[in-house]
């Protein structure tokens, strides 16, 4: 859909980048450290400095204690992090409890370790976990449950009942919980992320992953991480090795910085997207879609039907490229071949672009007649 976006000169709110710089001592960071020689392999863990500041982060904002030789790993990027869990941890014909619709890259991952996605979905508007249902799925060759909360793409934030449940149902039957957690400064309207490592009976058994691009606007860096108990952190780290062996030098003290910065600084990043997000949303509306409500992330979730009926969503989407000038994403690219038909007409935007992108969009929205 980029590359679509870029041959019909469309707008695009489609793939989840943003389109502005990171903080000045992020940058300025990387820039020193690229002249002052920090430009070979780093440590395999990471650089110290990195993996200070994030054991640093994860007790200052969370009360979670990690110690940075064993139980933190610097990855590239939380997509690394997430192969690298499911490649060192699974054998094959396990199976992981997935949400769907999910990041597409963990139905990869899973498959590339020789196990299977068993899929829960979550139905709109609210998209709300159903841990019934993630109970009864649970069977002999159960080894882990895949989080994503604040979640992708569809915003919803996992409550501290939620997460507590799922805690206790991985504690109940011995499971591995994987959280990508690489939104949780993204949270709007008042709400808090809650790493899933903070409930009883989970920091033994979860691997936290979540990295620096979308918190400080670097997603290019890709500076993943996971932090964990040794056990876990160790078998991510025996396939990581083998997949980028090290990366990003220069970036690692970088976002070290970030981490660093003041609350002022999570705080305006949250308020910043809420704006962008509030912008959107109406013009959405007035189109016509169904607007599903978004509480974190970058993205919100619409489904077409009521604007083109009957008109699944990658059709949707390449004629509103096309005619409206707007790049959109189909959501059924996110959801499991057996599940397609619950993401066939839903479309997700992303609201993570300047002011006069947004407006831009919304003014060439506003004018499309389906």
């Amino acid at each position: 859909m980029s590359a679509l976006a870029v041959e019909v000169g469309a707008v695009n709110l489609g793939q989840g980048f943003p389109d502005t710089d990171g903080p000045t001592e992020v940058l300025d960071a990387a820039v020193d450290a690229i002249r002052s020689g920090v430009n070979q392999y780093p440590p395999g863990l990471g650089m110290p400095v990195l993996r200070a500041a994030i054991a640093d982060h994860q007790s200052r904002f969370y009360g979670l204690d990690y110690d940075v030789d064993s139980e933190v790993l610097v990855t590239a990027g939380a997509t690394e992090a997430i192969a690298g869990a499911m490649l060192g941890l699974l054998q094959p014909d396990d199976e992981v409890i997935v949400f769907e619709p999910m990041y597409d890259s963990y139905q990869a991952c899973i498959a590339l370790a020789g196990a299977r996605a068993v899929p829960v979905t979550l139905r709109p508007p609210d998209y709300r976990p159903d841990v019934d249902r993630v109970r009864a799925l649970i069977g002999p060759r159960t080894r882990a449950i895949l989080v994503n909360s604040p979640h992708n793409p569809t915003g919803m934030l996992m409550d501290e009942h939620e997460l507590a449940a799922i805690a206790g149902i991985a504690a109940e039957h011995d499971l591995v919980i994987i959280s990508d957690e690489v939104y949780e400064h993204l949270v709007f309207d008042g709400l808090r992320h809650r790493s899933m490592a903070e409930f009883p009976g989970a920091r033994e058994r979860t691997l936290v992953i979540s990295s620096g691009g979308k918190t400080f606007r670097t997603t290019g860096w890709k500076i993943g991480w996971v932090c964990g108990p040794p056990h876990l952190v160790a078998a991510t780290r025996a396939a990581k090795q083998f997949l980028t062996y090290v990366n990003g030098a220069p970036f690692q003290p970088a976002i070290a910085r970030g981490l660093g910065l003041p609350d002022e600084y999570f705080r305006g990043v949250a308020d910043d997207l809420s704006a962008r997000r509030d912008e959107l949303v109406p013009a959405l509306h007035s189109v016509g879609f169904d607007v599903y409500p978004t509480r974190s992330t970058y993205f919100v979730t619409v489904d077409a039907a009521p604007v083109a009926p009957g008109v699944d969503g990658k059709e949707f989407c390449a004629r509103m490229a096309r005619d409206a000038g707007v790049v959109a994403i189909p959501n059924v690219v996110f959801y499991s071949e057996a599940s397609k038909d619950a993401g066939r007409s839903l479309v997700r935007f992303a609201f993570c672009k300047r002011p006069e992108v947004i407006a831009e969009a919304v003014e060439r929205l506003q004018g499309w007649k389906p």
